[in-house]
């Protein structure tokens, strides 16, 4: 026997059940004219062989009624059901002369009953203080049969009669209850998939934000390297080709560096299951001497100064590690010759610290701003320090000092 068939369980009926009245259902709701017209003529074919058979006599008050009259009042019961739906008020009130003329001749039609359908379909769509009138409009033809006709007490008559009546209503109330706690579930689920979509759009835009800021840090910082140890190389390969060597070989480590950073920034977009991405750890602190390194190759003399004893998460190291590195960045971009930079760290307790970058440099009237164009460096400074609740300040160090100054908080870590 073939596993797969083996372990198909069968449809159960129950599903099936609910599958075709969905699509039933669906069929009425867009063709609504077949069903009604279906609808009514069985009605309409079963009143008039109550009518043809004669089987209207075996409840009759009185059998000496003409036959136009009992074919136009069995019509008259039973046409008006066509519109039930779209006007179930107006044909309810287009059978009651029909059927107070039933009750009047005697003859007791058994299409009167059909009444209760259109008393069905106003509980299933009217308020409840509206539904009196239906019921005394119902209730006349007993009334004029009892009075006219006298067999049975009142109670008898006009109880049987009401409680039908109420049936039809409690069965009109159940259903519109049931239909709208439907209609508020689907319409709760597609508010929630709207949210989960807004959602889901919103994580995306994180990401990419997220993806924008270490792509910049990462190109940006590793091309300002490139560029300052090809231009020290330019100068020395006239005067010195041993020191031309070196910048072209921390040129090769500079390059590879940021394609390794960057092949692990990419291997985190790949969806395909059997290449897993690679799980090398975030540069942070301890990355720190070697960042410094590959600026002071570029030309651009650091110094750092460490107060505490750093202790850290992870996520705190990454951005004091990019902000770090975007402000040497922007310095060696904008700070022009024979600039300096100095790092403070001040570490505190619960992970609280403050970074302070300083330069000497001074630039020329009209250079671009410490920002790259798009926008991605202070701004992203700014929102790597807003995850943790830190504050960042970057701007022209106070006169008669001159160069930039970045000096980011980190206040301590929240209880959880």
């Amino acid at each position: 026997m073939d596993p797969v068939t083996e372990d198909r369980a069968p449809e159960p009926l129950t599903d099936y059940a609910h599958r075709l009245t969905r699509r039933v259902r669906a069929f009425d709701r867009r063709h609504p004219l077949p069903w009604d017209l279906h609808f009514t003529g069985f009605w309409v074919t079963a009143a008039l062989i109550d009518y043809a058979g004669g089987g209207w006599r075996h409840n009759a008050h009185s059998v000496d009624v003409p036959g136009w009259l009992l074919l136009t009042m069995s019509l008259g019961l039973s046409v008006p059901l066509l519109w039930r739906r779209t006007r179930p008020t107006a044909a309810l009130v287009a059978t009651v002369p029909f059927a107070v003329a039933s009750a009047w001749t005697g003859a007791a039609l058994q299409a009167v009953l059909l009444q209760l359908v259109l008393v069905y379909h106003l509980a299933l769509r009217r308020p409840l203080r509206d539904l009196w009138w239906a019921a005394a409009l119902v209730l006349a033809p007993v009334l004029v049969s009892a009075t006219r006709h006298g067999e049975g007490t009142w109670d008898q008559q006009i109880g049987s009669h009401l409680m039908s009546v109420t049936v039809a209503v409690l069965i009109g109330v159940t259903v519109r209850t049931r239909r709208n706690y439907t209609e508020a579930l689907e319409d709760r689920a597609r508010r929630l998939e709207t949210e989960r979509d807004q959602q889901a759009q919103l994580a995306t835009a994180a990401e990419r934000a997220r993806i924008a800021r270490e792509m910049h840090d990462i190109i940006g910082h590793n091309l300002s390297v490139i560029t300052g140890l090809a231009d020290g190389g330019r100068y020395a390969a006239a005067k010195s080709p041993e020191r031309a060597g070196q910048a072209l070989e921390a040129i090769a480590t500079t390059s590879r560096q940021a394609l390794t950073e960057l092949r692990r920034l990419l291997d985190v977009l790949r969806e395909d299951e059997e290449n897993q991405p690679d799980l090398t750890p975030q540069p942070g602190l301890t990355d720190l001497d070697r960042l410094l390194d590959g600026v002071r190759s570029a030309g651009l003399p650091v110094s750092t100064t460490t107060h505490g004893v750093p202790d850290l998460p992870p996520g705190r190291q990454l951005t004091v590690y990019r902000v770090i590195q975007e402000a040497l960045t922007n310095t060696l971009k904008h700070g022009g010759p024979d600039t300096t930079a100095a790092i403070e760290l001040f570490y505190e307790e619960k992970a609280s610290v403050t970074v302070t970058i300083t330069d000497t440099g001074h630039g020329r009237p009209g250079d671009a701003p410490r920002s790259d164009a798009r926008g991605r460096g202070l701004p992203g400074m700014r929102e790597r320090t807003a995850l943790y609740g830190g504050t960042l300040e970057a701007g022209p160090r106070p006169h008669p000092e001159q160069g930039w100054r970045v000096r980011i908080h980190l206040p301590e870590e929240s209880p959880q």
